[in-house]
């Protein structure tokens, strides 16, 4: 069962974020302290109401005690079908005008948004002394994520990453489990994310070549935000598969991944990595083109991480998707059935650990462990949680002392694709690569002109 702390949360946080984090970034001196809200009542805004964002709103609404005052999205369609749910609330294309006149009128926002406008919402919101709920995974770059994470533990705001699944009793009892250390010192991690048929990964052409005329009701220059101006294009960007493209999204495994780590991650208490290095899908690699503005529609990604207590030495961490599945001995560990299709192996020195996303922990071989008990746990909404800790409720699971390091290491990945077959060592506190100094470009971009933000620099 989890156990009480008797820590202040700020000082949970502050512990956390010094040991993980590193040397700060130099971050705007304006946040304040947040006050309580009046009646016990949230007062929230949602920041992005269509397609997942539609899902965030729904599920904010459900608590009893928040108050959704106002919705803001770069698509008039999109919000139009919010007003309907949320009758009375006020509406915005525009979350820098959200955030300006409603700031003494909300506590909390969700940013539900394509990843490379994560990082300006959320830490505008954040300096505001705003809780905020971010989807994952944090941010587009490394810098962004670094930032960000420092700016949440300087103003002591609520946090949570949206990685719904962290909430669940299945990954808990994963967590709870690595802690245990029932496998014994975990020797090696397989993830992976072999999904079929997904939509916003299946472009493997080029950028086209003229754009067409923006719908009615979208506001395309606040669509693109941070990244350069493209010319608007059916399907190809927005609500299609903005998340292929490099200037909007991080791939596949900047996408998924932040859900197959997390329990790992938690369980193992993990730290920034020592290197990383990753093999991707041939035909993109062989497309000077393609790699210029698209993700892969495969990758393989090896990390190596510090040892601790709970490994064998060092450990090697891999991820798979698309083309590249785990090798055939680690599935064949799981002979009960197919093997998922998105999962987390542990191989420790006394077993192996499956965590299926979504699904219920597996102790292996099944043989073994088949008398071990399940541990008792309370269920959880991930998105409640989050409100009862802004309302002074228990903290949350995945705020971003705790998922900032981790999303780090995750998109450390999708600079590593970008340089495939190099290995990367990672210098965590002076953010570089010492011996590949070339890749050190992709940890951070350059703002498009209008939408540059204090605390990033």
């Amino acid at each position: 069962m989890n156990k009480k702390h008797s820590t202040s949360r700020r000082e949970f946080l502050l512990t956390a974020a010094t040991a993980a984090i590193g040397v700060p970034f130099m971050l705007d001196a304006s946040a304040k302290a947040f006050a309580a809200s009046p009646n016990g009542k949230l007062r929230h805004a949602c920041i992005g109401v269509g397609g997942m964002g539609a899902y965030d709103l729904q599920n904010f609404k459900s608590h009893p005690n928040v108050a959704i005052v106002a919705l803001c999205d770069v698509d008039e369609n999109n919000l139009k079908k919010a007003a309907e749910i949320i009758p009375g609330a006020r509406l915005y294309t525009d979350w820098r005008e959200l955030l300006k006149k409603e700031k003494d009128n909300i506590d909390s926002v969700n940013v539900t948004v394509p990843d490379h406008n994560h990082f300006v919402i959320a830490m505008s919101a954040i300096q505001a002394g705003k809780h905020v709920y971010c989807q994952k995974p944090m941010c587009h770059d490394v810098a962004e994520v670094r930032a960000l994470t420092q700016a949440s533990v300087k103003a002591g705001v609520i946090t949570q990453l949206g990685t719904q699944i962290a909430a669940s009793i299945g990954d808990r009892t994963a967590v709870q489990w690595i802690k245990e250390g029932i496998i014994g010192k975990v020797k090696h991690a397989y993830l992976c994310s072999n999904r079929s048929g997904i939509a916003g990964y299946r472009l493997t052409g080029p950028r086209p070549a003229q754009g067409q005329e923006v719908p009615s009701g979208l506001h395309w220059d606040h669509w693109i935000g941070t990244a350069p101006m493209r010319p608007f294009a059916t399907t190809i960007y927005h609500p299609g598969i903005w998340r292929t493209w490099q200037d909007f999204g991080t791939g596949w495994s900047g996408d998924i991944g932040c859900h197959i780590f997390d329990a790992v991650w938690k369980g193992l208490d993990m730290k920034s990595p020592i290197s990383v290095v990753a093999e991707v899908q041939k035909s993109w690699e062989d497309s000077p083109e393609r790699r210029g503005d698209t993700w892969p529609q495969g990758n393989h990604i090896t990390w190596v991480f510090p040892g601790n207590a709970r490994t064998e030495g060092t450990l090697p961490v891999e991820w798979f998707d698309g083309e590249f599945y785990p090798p055939e001995a680690v599935r064949a560990l799981y002979d009960s059935e197919k093997y998922p299709e998105e999962a987390a192996m542990l191989i420790g020195t006394e077993g192996a650990l499956l965590i299926p996303h979504g699904g219920t922990p597996v102790l292996l071989p099944e043989s073994k462990f088949k008398d071990y008990q399940y541990p008792s746990l309370e269920e959880r909404n991930h998105y409640h949680h989050f409100v009862d800790a802004c309302l002074g409720g228990p903290k949350t699971e995945s705020h971003f002392a705790q998922t900032g390091p981790m999303t780090e290491a995750i998109l450390l990945g999708t600079v590593a694709i970008r340089v495939p077959g190099q290995v990367l060592e990672w210098d965590a506190t002076g953010m570089k690569f010492p011996n590949y100094p070339d890749a050190d470009k992709y940890l951070r971009r350059t703002y498009r002109e209008g939408w540059q933000i204090k605390g990033l620099s």
